[in-house]
């Protein structure tokens, strides 16, 4: 006989804060995203999926094909790239590279950067793929790999085009994995200063000059898309990444992309509930070898709440019990609820931790007569 069985406990107080309800802070900007870079919580949103020139940002695009070369041996930061007379041509911001010379990879690393060298984003797209066309294609290919679903490239600069566009959401994802799959290389966005050709430039990213925990990543600025920033910040072992664009001035830039981070971090935290393989709780076999068996959760789960809540969340395990035997290592025997007020409930499965078989016919015929007498299972 099965009866219905619900733990139920207070963990931590709190409640996940979705899209929608970042309504209490204001930007000037036309579109905005901050997330939690752990947890991928998005604390703030404005017009996150709204088709917009990304300008310079773009540019971590093509810094990221250049580190998966990188990483996978494919490049070295020694090796050279020789400068066409198109890119040595192009306008804009430069790093000042000289027709047909060589220039190393970290130095166009930094070029590109540090000093948003339009004309070094040329020399790595025709020296990684032939031409600009070309290395725009994989670009695109990228973007589909990681899900950036509402991006197209057709350059490799931001140069302003039409058809050159993507959205604060893809591009908050492009940070997180330029953070994630690179840790080794990522140190280049928070350089502060370059100089090549005896010109020396400083990083347009206003942020990483403020004391705020910023260490990456690009501004970006065009008449069509307006002053925009892809930011990231850590503190306490907490990171953020923000997208904002279309905002008036540079210094409107600077003003907004430090306070909404200061906001980020003052009003919410991560909450570990459980750790990978953490044994939630024991579960009572029917009929098996073992009496119980630890029920275990697969995945990490943290939490990103808003600090000043302090009541409402409830934590759940829901299953039917006992559980019969046999029982197989990682069966899902139950799940985990996450009461969250005002948002649907999130349920992860709990695994069982061993494998229970089943009692001989005689120890089964014993477990039954003595459940129908004294109402025991062991």
């Amino acid at each position: 006989m099965k009866i219905k069985w619900l733990l139920s406990a207070i963990l931590l107080s709190g409640m996940l804060l979705n899209v929608g309800a970042g309504n209490a802070l204001e930007t000037l900007g036309r579109q905005a995203i901050l997330l939690d870079a752990t947890t991928g919580t998005i604390l703030f949103a404005k017009n996150p999926d709204e088709r917009m020139t990304p300008s310079s940002m773009s540019k971590i695009m093509t810094i990221y094909k250049l580190f998966e070369r990188l990483k996978d041996g494919g490049l070295s930061l020694t090796d050279t790239f020789s400068v066409s007379e198109k890119a040595w041509r192009k306008q804009g911001s430069k790093m000042f590279v000289a027709v047909n010379s060589r220039v190393k990879i970290e130095d166009l690393i930094r070029g590109i950067i540090v000093q948003s060298g339009n004309d070094a984003t040329i020399v790595i797209a025709e020296g990684l793929s032939g031409s600009e066309g070309a290395f725009a294609d994989e670009l695109n290919e990228t973007a589909k790999q990681l899900n950036m679903t509402n991006s197209n490239f057709v350059n490799a600069s931001g140069w302003p085009d039409p058809e050159h566009e993507t959205t604060a959401r893809d591009l908050a994802t492009l940070a997180v994995a330029t953070i994630k799959n690179f840790p080794d290389l990522y140190h280049y966005y928070g350089e502060k200063t370059f100089t090549y050709n005896g010109i020396k430039q400083g990083n347009r990213n206003p942020a990483i000059y403020r004391n705020i925990g910023a260490d990456g990543l690009k501004t970006g600025h065009t008449d069509a898309g307006g002053y925009g920033l892809t930011v990231s910040a850590i503190r306490k072992d907490r990171r953020l990444v923000l997208v904002i664009n279309g905002l008036p001035t540079k210094k409107s830039r600077a003003v907004e992309s430090e306070r909404i981070l200061d906001w980020g971090f003052r009003e919410f935290n991560n909450y570990a509930l459980f750790k990978a393989g953490e044994t939630v709780i024991d579960a009572q076999i029917w009929m098996g070898e073992h009496g119980s068996v630890p029920l275990l959760i697969e995945k990490d789960l943290t939490l990103t709440l808003p600090r000043r809540v302090r009541r409402g969340m409830k934590v759940k395990v829901a299953m039917e019990t006992p559980v019969p035997a046999p029982i197989k290592k990682g069966d899902v025997l139950a799940t985990l609820k996450v009461e969250l007020p005002g948002r649907p409930t999130l349920e992860i499965p709990l695994v069982s931790g061993a494998d229970v078989g089943q009692l001989g016919v005689f120890s089964r015929l014993g477990a039954a007569v003595k459940y129908v007498l004294w109402g025991e299972s062991d």
